[in-house]
């Protein structure tokens, strides 16, 4: 019986990867092949075939080790291509490309045609693996090109035919939750548009505190107070930008206590602004009670989007709205802290200080 030579050690012993058959465990896939003397066949370890006997199945580090010793590949798993999540994976890239890259949405059809899957099919693996259905990430896409287009056409017009909207109407129906302004203050870039703003100290270093007449905007946490204010510029370029008045220091003031002492709780609205995906991602944040963690997995599934753990953690980058929006609170499955916008010291900071408020 073939030896597997640097397999993972989780399954060192033939009793081990036997086991690991009998559980039909994706873990072990990849790691070896095993093969049946009776049918010729070889397979993964998470194949759905019917379980082989211990006495007529061998085990193989590769499928060129296995199909050397005159085993053919399974045609259920396939174990010489691509894994399905993978093929799966790529043909909703290919897709969303094609939604990108077109002057005017695709159907549904189309789109199912493209990638080689029925159209029911299609639509069911597209929402599980980005979280949103075509219809809404065509959407989004659209919104996010009326957006860039707003600073580039002559005309609010323009932008909005440019970007795929069919009519005036349509767009304006959705305007302030797609921009969080008028389109003429968005297309310069927040103009007439207040954002109130504040810095201070706090356990963490420098905090900035922004708000629009929405609500908190912006929570910045950094080392810098002048690269902190860049950055709101940067993100409401013509906006104008005060400083806070005594009712908004009061929020500040609320924001930094809710930083050194998380147990308190912050009760103040804010203007939450990104794609229908990152507002679900962003809300199920918030549902996250001090002193726990979720992995990037346990988020996609509370959400109800479980294959979409690339898009959860992206969702999780876009926020700009610090403690507020605990995206501190998502490590990844194995536990380690992964990124962090504002510095993976303070994303560590943040949950020993969660964790003793917890206590």
């Amino acid at each position: 019986m073939a030896n597997v030579m640097g397999a993972s050690p989780e399954f060192l012993t033939d009793d081990e990867r036997y086991q690991a058959i009998v559980d039909r465990n994706t873990a072990a896939d990849d790691v070896f092949y095993y093969a049946v003397l009776t049918t010729g066949v070889y397979c993964r370890p998470s194949c759905a075939a019917r379980l082989a006997l211990r006495e007529n199945v061998s085990f193989h580090s590769s499928c060129e080790e296995a199909e050397k010793a005159g085993y053919r590949a399974c045609k259920r798993c396939r174990p010489n291509e691509m894994k399905k999540e993978e093929r799966q994976a790529l043909a909703i890239e290919k897709a969303c490309r094609l939604i990108e890259e077109a002057e005017d949405a695709p159907d549904l059809d189309t789109l199912a045609e493209a990638v080689g899957m029925s159209r029911f099919y299609f639509h069911r693996t597209f929402k599980a693996i980005t979280g949103v259905t075509p219809k809404a990430y065509s959407n989004a896409h659209r919104d996010d090109r009326v957006r860039k287009g707003l600073n580039k056409s002559e005309t609010v017009t323009e932008a909005i035919y440019n970007a795929g909207f069919n009519s005036n109407g349509r767009f304006y129906a959705n305007t302030e939750k797609l921009l969080g302004m008028k389109p003429t203050s968005y297309r310069k870039g927040g103009k007439d548009t207040e954002i109130h703003f504040a810095l201070g100290e706090c356990s963490l270093g420098s905090i900035l505190v922004a708000a629009s007449e929405k609500g908190i905007c912006s929570i910045i946490l950094g080392d810098d107070p002048e690269i902190m204010l860049q950055d709101l510029q940067d993100r409401f370029s013509n906006a104008i930008l005060k400083g806070g008045d005594t009712e908004f220091e009061k929020w500040v003031a609320q924001v930094v206590g809710f930083v050194d002492d998380p147990a308190i709780g912050l009760d103040l609205p804010l203007d939450i602004r990104g794609t229908a995906f990152q507002q679900r991602v962003w809300k199920a944040l918030v549902d996250i009670p001090v002193g726990s963690r979720l992995s990037y997995a346990e988020v996609a599934e509370k959400i109800g989007s479980p294959k979409a753990v690339r898009a959860v953690a992206s969702a999780c980058a876009a926020n700009h709205i610090a403690v507020a929006i605990p995206c501190h609170r998502v490590v990844r499955s194995d536990g380690a802290l992964s990124g962090y916008r504002w510095g993976v010291e303070r994303k560590q900071k943040l949950l020993d200080c969660e964790a003793v408020a917890a206590q």
